[in-house]
């Protein structure tokens, strides 16, 4: 909703603009200018990109429409499943984890969290470290470490699709300057006709270094910056995982352990001390 507002203010205020100081809208009509410079990017795009980087852009699409997925509720549900399960632990040992680590589908505790189970990448975390517990696992810096260097790789991954979106963003201008020196070349072809055809002709041209510069600045570059922020909110989400299992691998109480995951969180979706508090009691103390 907000991506769709985003472009209809800037290409709105642009062209509105333009026209009510007095600007004819059919000379922006330059079709063949756009097929030089939206060609040429894709192109260059392709070219300077492994598959994995061009179908993780493809998946980014859903995600830059509908904004980051990751609201206070999610980070209020994963707490909520870190307590069950790390009060668990407590009572009855590390290895009660198993059944439901194995089986994340079929486990009661996490049939409790259903928006925290449709993150398959998270639950698929969370359920590979916890069953490292299951195995004996012990040390939890060796275990910090090897979380570290995931999440890195994690990182890396995404933000080679961001990067690469920003750099997208950067060769439009340079890609309108293309079109436009080419516009100019067929202007000159017709150097022989009278002003008013001239004058079409060199505004079309000019009209390339317009849209590569409104392009990059108007519309790639607030995606890439969108699709970066929505990536860091999904590294947040299991960095908040990965602070409770360590916490809980060092002896706290299950209590303590959440709150250290709450405690790494941004306030914008920081769920209060007392809403955590709530999600325990309704959801997390009944579970066996």
């Amino acid at each position: 909703m907000f991506f769709i507002i985003g472009v209809v203010v800037v290409f709105g205020s642009v062209i509105g603009g333009y026209m009510g100081a007095g600007g004819h809208l059919d000379v922006l009509w330059q079709p063949f200018e756009g097929v030089i410079i939206f060609g040429a990017g894709i192109g260059a795009y392709i070219i300077s990109n492994p598959k994995t980087v061009l179908g993780g852009t493809a998946k980014v699409i859903g995600p830059l429409m509908r904004g980051s997925k990751y609201s206070k509720n999610n980070f209020l549900e994963l707490l909520g499943v870190l307590y069950a399960l790390f009060k668990l632990a407590k009572t009855k040992g590390d290895l009660a984890l198993e059944v439901h680590v194995e089986k994340p589908e079929e486990s009661p505790i996490f049939q409790q969290f259903p928006t925290f189970v449709k993150d398959h990448h998270a639950v698929e975390f969370l359920c590979d470290y916890l069953r490292l517990l299951t195995l004996g696992t012990s040390n939890s810096h060796e275990l910090e470490a090897v979380m570290d260097e995931e999440l890195e790789i994690h990182h890396s991954e995404q933000h080679a699709i961001s990067g690469a979106l920003q750099t997208l963003a950067d060769s439009f201008p340079a890609l309108g300057i293309v079109a436009a020196v080419l516009g100019v070349i067929h202007t000159m072809g017709s150097i022989t006709e009278p002003p008013e055809v001239l004058g079409h002709l060199i505004g079309g041209a000019l009209v390339g270094t317009f849209l590569g510069i409104l392009i990059s600045y108007g519309l790639a570059a607030p995606i890439a910056k969108s699709v970066e922020q929505t990536f860091d909110a999904e590294s947040r989400y299991l960095q908040c995982a990965k602070l409770g299992i360590i916490a809980h691998m060092q002896g706290y109480a299950p209590q303590v352990s959440v709150e250290f995951a709450r405690k790494a969180l941004n306030s914008s979706v920081r769920p209060t001390f007392t809403e955590v508090e709530e999600m325990i009691q309704s959801q997390g103390e009944g579970v066996a």
